[in-house]
């Protein structure tokens, strides 16, 4: 599964409001709002992001393995 926590991380560690990822970025509420709730966004918009906030992918989204239990 990906989730977005490095993205909320890296916001906070650089005083980052979602009110200034709004006004002064021009990021939208409703890509915001997909982030939260770790929904999928495209890698286009993942590259805007790091563009537009001079991060990396890593500060964006992790990787976090499904728990899958083998099933016979």
């Amino acid at each position: 599964m990906i989730n977005y926590d490095p993205f909320w991380e890296y916001l906070t560690s650089h005083d980052i409001s979602t009110y200034k990822l709004i006004n002064t970025y021009g990021i939208s509420k409703g890509l915001i709002d997909r982030m939260k709730h770790n929904k999928a966004i495209t890698t286009f918009t993942i590259n805007e992001l790091c563009n537009t906030l001079n991060c990396s992918i890593d500060d964006i989204m992790a990787f976090v393995p499904d728990n899958k239990e083998n099933k016979d």
